[in-house]
């Protein structure tokens, strides 16, 4: 049964709100990390293990998550995740030390490792082709907009109540999202799909576990490191062990086979690169708008929205013109202006004013709008109906697996440059270390030895630094743009909008 035109939009409302908590809970907690540190008394690797644990149990789960979704019912499933995450937000809120802190956040991930693909997977089911593009919009801006809206968020929260406020905001708002969702969205699911694979399940969740881990923890602790080295390997060989267990089977929990579409592939391909580009930028940028600039936490989260209104307006033309161009142009436009604003941003100076950060900021956005959005709706459209959810956690796995790549490999970058550029001539051997760890241990042993050279040095550093890996984001999207001009299959003009909404086939149960 399908579902009536406000019905349906106003479940997507559900959706997005509930998306919103995990745009939130991805970067509100950088702000926090030195409050726990004071009022938990928590140590630099438990600091470590409150952000990671998140991250290692949601990346693991998006695979699995899908496939569940897809046997056992969509929404069903996308309600235990949101209660899981809701409950998870309040035993964080109400911990008594780091260890705790550390449970709820990995109960968290498992909240997160569920909605994601599943609120992804559930828009087929409600939109037929002809409305997915802006409903895709929709759900794309919702995640983006929690991103920026976290430092934000974070910064007005700690300033006015205790640590605690930064989960506890979770609670209503996923709350209110569920409610929604039990009320206005229909089940759906398919019934042939497979018995869930438990060799694949273990091989993919140890595997993506043992990458993610290597990639977050190398910055850290060294490339060279043997339990780097060692995780990551791991997880290569476990994951490569993985697609020839899944090829073995006549109903894979991964299908491979979606790879030789190249619509599909290409369009995968974009969508994780403007994961990547998104998560590098939020990682590079508020340190310099903080300590190369200036502004404060709340100020920082105020100084991003540029790339969200960029992302929004992308979204907005997208929904537009699609009917018009089709999806590959779009895609491919939106990654060189990915390329250009990347390119625009590698040129700051440390003393560029914030006006400059904002034209290239909107011109990022732009470009995320103009290729996700797009490239999502192709994905979905490919996907055949029996495999939204699994399609879904596959597509969600690489992006999120990308974007953790993508802040690993640019974070060691920056790291390298900035520790060669910057002076520590004539600083004593324990400050000149905390300076060279990174621009706010340099900032806090300036200002402690009233020493204006170093922080000038930090902040040129930085900024050097900073430059280096925008630069690699900006070749990475002119190379793929142009493999996307060059292998992505031409587009089918205006087929899309004439398409009935009876031409959805996705099986749908009230």
């Amino acid at each position: 049964m399908g579902v009536g035109g406000s019905r349906r939009w106003w479940g997507l409302g559900a959706l997005a709100l509930s998306l919103l908590a995990l745009g939130f809970d991805l970067t509100i907690l950088n702000v926090a990390l030195a409050t726990l540190s004071a009022d938990l008394n928590a140590s630099t690797s438990q600091l470590q293990w409150i952000v990671d644990s998140y991250v290692l149990v949601f990346a693991a789960l998006l695979l699995p998550a899908g496939l569940l979704g897809d046997r056992f019912g969509r929404k069903r499933l996308l309600l235990v995740g949101m209660a899981v995450f809701g409950l998870a937000s309040l035993g964080g809120a109400l911990a008594d030390g780091p260890g705790s802190v550390i449970v709820a956040r990995a109960f968290m991930g498992i909240g997160a490792g569920i909605m994601m693909p599943l609120s992804m997977s559930i828009l087929p089911a409600i939109f037929p082709p002809h409305e997915r593009t802006r409903a895709i919009a929709v759900w794309s801006a919702s995640m983006a907009l929690g991103l920026p809206l976290g430092p934000l968020l974070g910064g007005w929260l700690l300033e006015h109540f205790w640590w605690g406020s930064i989960f506890l905001i979770n609670v209503p708002v996923v709350a209110v999202g569920a409610i929604a969702v039990a009320v206005l969205l229909p089940e759906s699911r398919d019934t042939s799909v497979p018995r869930l694979d438990v060799v694949g399940t273990l091989l993919s969740v140890s595997g993506l576990t043992g990458l993610v881990y290597g990639i977050t923890e190398g910055p850290a602790d060294g490339w060279s490191d043997p339990l780097i080295i060692g995780t990551i390997g791991a997880g290569l060989v476990l994951l490569t062990a993985f697609v020839l267990w899944e090829r073995r089977l006549e109903q894979p929990m991964m299908d491979v086979r979606l790879f030789r579409d190249p619509a599909f592939t290409w369009a995968v391909i974009a969508g994780t690169l403007g994961t990547v580009v998104m998560a590098g930028t939020l990682f590079v940028l508020p340190q310099y708008l903080q300590v190369v600039q200036g502004n404060g936490v709340f100020d920082t989260g105020l100084r991003l929205i540029p790339m969200l209104l960029g992302l929004m307006v992308g979204g907005l033309a997208t929904d537009r013109l699609t009917a018009r161009t089709g999806h590959k142009p779009l895609i491919v436009i939106g990654l060189f202006l990915l390329a250009a604003g990347l390119g625009w941003g590698a040129l700051t100076e440390t003393g560029d004013p914030y006006s400059t950060t904002a034209m290239w900021l909107s011109v990022l956005g732009l470009g995320v709008g103009l290729t996700m959005i797009p490239a999502m709706d192709v994905v979905l459209a490919r996907l055949p109906d029996d495999q939204a959810g699994r399609g879904s956690g596959l597509v969600q796995t690489l992006r999120q697996t990308g974007g953790a790549l993508g802040i690993a490999g640019l974070g060691s970058l920056l790291s390298v440059v900035y520790r060669d550029r910057v002076d520590l001539d004539g600083l004593p051997a324990e400050a000149a270390g905390t300076a060279r760890d990174s621009i706010g241990g340099a900032a806090a042993v300036a200002e402690r030895l009233g020493d204006g050279r170093l922080l000038a040095s930090a902040q040129d550093a930085y900024v050097h630094g900073m430059n280096a890996a925008l630069a690699v984001c900006a070749l990475g999207s002119l190379i793929v743009a142009l493999l996307v001009w060059i292998f992505q299959p031409p587009p089918e003009r205006a087929r899309a909008a004439v398409d009935s909404p009876e031409s959805d086939h996705e099986h749908v149960a009230s």
